[in-house]
C-alpha cells in the first residue's frame, strides 16, 4: 500500500497527464524537468511531488 497524496497533487498530475501525457515517462528526473517547464510552480517540493505522482502513474 502506497503513501497517500494530497488532492491538489493528484489533480495537477492528472491534468498534466491528460494534456501532455506523451511528454512524461517513468523517469522521475525527466518528469521533474517537464513539470518545471509546463507549469509555473515555484516550490521545489510541490514540483517534485507532482513529478513523483506522474512517474508512479506511468508504470
Amino acid at each position: 500500500m502506497g503513501r497517500s497524496r494530497p488532492t491538489f497533487i493528484r489533480n495537477i498530475g492528472k491534468k498534466l497527464i491528460e494534456y501532455h501525457g506523451e511528454k512524461f515517462s517513468e523517469d522521475f528526473e525527466e518528469n521533474k524537468e517537464k513539470v518545471d517547464e509546463l507549469t509555473d510552480i515555484s516550490s521545489k517540493r510541490v514540483r517534485n511531488r507532482i513529478a513523483g505522482f506522474i512517474a508512479s502513474q506511468e508504470s
